[in-house]
């Protein structure tokens, strides 16, 4: 339970895994009874991260410090960079019945914790999507594939962030930054996971079902096959910031002290610079 009384699906962090560097957080949220999430986010504050919504369903009204307003829905894209101080407000609803979506945050180095606050927002139709030949579909919003580069850019963690589809009987592999952390969240079906080779393997691949956040911590190459069944994922990776963290609910800092006078600066009035 978040926010104001948000039911959602919390892969991290969690006792089991904290702090997959560069990520903080990541949450699956909808639900067929509005009751779940209608509360929704009220304004709060956010300081140190990164955060990404990406909705599959539904809408979500978003106002914040900065003078953002508006709303995003099936397939759109929110990444906000909150750096030295912002306050959002977060307001999930249904269309047609239907709500879901992700939120994931990035942490931000030392040296733009405290860099001026960024909001984009990314509408479907920007999104480029390609088609490979052995099944598979990709919306792209971070980083590259066979050439389309996602809008999502001049982020830090040079993240890639990609939602892929499989047909049944299909696969996919791609070659991935071996010293970036590299994250996939199966959300629909059943699939197959094997890191290193590149190569499917039956013998070495781990059948895996829908709902899993797999961390694939060895190789540089990724392969996923399907079941019978179409299946869907997300595939996150990003450099990691080495660094020492240190939270306090929505702020991520790297000291104890920043924390405090992070604090300080709400009771102050002085959070929120425009």
């Amino acid at each position: 339970m978040e926010g104001a009384g948000v039911r959602l699906k919390r892969s991290f962090p969690t006792t089991a895994l904290d702090y997959p560097d560069p990520f903080l957080l990541f949450d699956h949220f909808g639900s067929d009874n509005p009751e779940d999430y209608l509360a929704g986010f009220p304004m709060h504050p956010h300081r140190g991260i990164e955060t990404v919504t990406y909705m599959l369903a539904g809408e979500v009204n978003h106002r914040d410090s900065l003078g953002n307003a508006g709303t995003i829905g099936a397939g759109d894209v929110q990444w906000m960079t909150a750096g030295r101080g912002i306050l959002h407000e977060e307001m999930p609803k249904p269309l047609q019945g239907q709500m879901e979506g992700f939120q994931l945050w990035v942490n931000l180095p030392s040296q733009l914790k405290m860099t001026h606050p960024r909001y984009q927002e990314i509408a479907s139709t920007s999104i480029p999507e390609v088609i490979l030949p052995e099944g598979a579909s990709i919306r792209v919003i971070a980083g590259e594939v066979e050439g389309a580069r996602g809008p999502v850019t001049d982020i830090a963690a040079e993240p890639t962030y990609l939602d892929i589809h499989l047909q049944p009987h299909s696969s996919f592999s791609r070659q991935v930054e071996s010293d970036h952390t590299v994250l996939a969240y199966l959300y629909r079906g059943q699939a197959t996971w094997q890191t290193a080779s590149g190569k499917y393997d039956e013998q070495r691949a781990a059948l895996i079902s829908a709902p899993a956040l797999i961390v694939l911590d060895e190789g540089n190459w990724v392969a996923v096959q399907s079941a019978g069944e179409a299946a869907r994922f997300l595939l996150m990776s990003g450099k990691p910031m080495h660094e020492p963290i240190v939270r306090y609910g929505p702020f991520v800092m790297n000291t104890q002290a920043e924390i405090v006078q992070t604090l300080k600066d709400l009771r102050n009035g002085t959070f929120v610079v425009t």
